[in-house]
């Protein structure tokens, strides 16, 4: 059912929210183990913004998955006490796979860096969208 089960790509922003880059791919093994790593990742960059990517249907609709992303992330965010904010994330993972690719990288083997790619695309979108502030650090699940 995509990166949510298994994985979570981690992006975080450069300290005046110009560039995002990939952090990291954290594989699930348990909701209370995701939150744990979230909140060490959060304080070592002093997050203070969780930009989220929405998986919704191609039809703009939200689908099981993206009701169980929504749920996770708004427990997240009560635990780490920060904003959450929803990006579409439509064909990221495509764009992931494609840039990897270009590059010479099979995708097959490389479900993280997929991921990680796509939480820098879906952070990009969003720092993009909000040219002209001065942001913090911000991190991405997605």
């Amino acid at each position: 059912m995509g990166c949510w089960e298994k994985r979570i790509g981690v992006a975080g922003s450069d300290g005046l929210g110009w560039f995002a880059q990939g952090i990291m791919t954290i594989e699930r093994r348990s909701q209370e183990q995701v939150i744990q790593d979230l909140r060490a990742i959060c304080q070592e960059r002093q997050v203070t913004t969780l930009i989220v990517g929405m998986p919704y249907l191609q039809d703009g609709s939200i689908g099981p998955q993206a009701k169980s992303i929504q749920k996770f992330a708004q427990t997240l965010g009560r635990h780490l006490d920060l904003p959450i904010i929803w990006v579409d994330e439509r064909l990221t993972s495509f764009q992931a796979e494609q840039d990897l690719i270009a590059q010479g990288v099979s995708p097959s083997r490389n479900k993280g860096l997929i991921d990680r790619r796509a939480a820098e695309i879906i952070l990009q979108q969003w720092l993009d969208d909000q040219k002209g502030h001065v942001l913090g650090d911000t991190y991405l699940e997605g």
